[in-house]
């Protein structure tokens, strides 16, 4: 005797809006424990064997905080691009974002910072923003969907792309001191 197969029944959207929303508190915490006390202390935090080094930068269009503007990297083509993936309880977040303005500052057009908060909710990213003193573009990645494609190993997790978008430079965490590779790279690239 023939068992009777069992028809699968189509995924409903439903479904997969529920199993995004499943997948976020598990990315908050793992990042959450990436960013745990000490996480930002050592040497400088660059990473030579993240996937994305060498490889075109994935597409990133988010919400701005203000208006219906936008934080999207095809915006900035031509120009070296500070990707900055952050969240407002990462304590060495406040230190990196007053270090990237003044790259920003330093560099003037040819270099641009674009931060993508990966916070669960937008509330608290305004004043994280004015605290750090951040002139530059921030966005939030609600559902954390941008990240999912840069995969950061902790927060924060900066990636350096050229002016063509190539990613040239990956740096996981910050601490005091950081700034000064991160000036260096980013001037190897103009």
């Amino acid at each position: 005797m023939v068992a009777p197969t069992k028809r699968k029944r189509p995924k409903r959207r439903s479904e997969s809006v529920m199993a995004r929303r499943a997948l976020g508190p598990f990315l908050a915490v793992a990042l959450a424990c990436a960013c745990a006390p000490g996480g930002g202390k050592g040497s400088a935090h660059a990473l030579g064997d993240h996937p994305l080094i060498g490889a075109a930068a994935p597409a990133l269009d988010i919400p701005a905080l203000k208006g219906k503007a936008r934080v999207a990297l095809a915006s900035h083509a031509g120009q070296v691009v500070i990707v900055d993936f952050w969240a407002t309880w990462c304590e060495p977040c406040r230190q990196s974002f007053p270090a990237y303005q003044k790259l920003v500052d330093e560099f003037g057009g040819k270099l641009s910072v674009l931060a993508v908060s990966v916070d669960e909710s937008p509330e608290g990213i305004p004043a994280f923003v004015a605290a750090t003193g951040a002139k530059f573009p921030v966005g939030w990645d609600e559902g954390q969907v941008a990240a999912q494609s840069y995969k950061p190993p902790k927060m924060p997790t900066s990636f350096i792309l050229d002016g063509s978008g190539i990613v040239r430079f990956v740096h996981a965490g910050f601490s005091h001191g950081d700034e000064v590779e991160l000036r260096q790279e980013v001037r190897s690239l103009f």
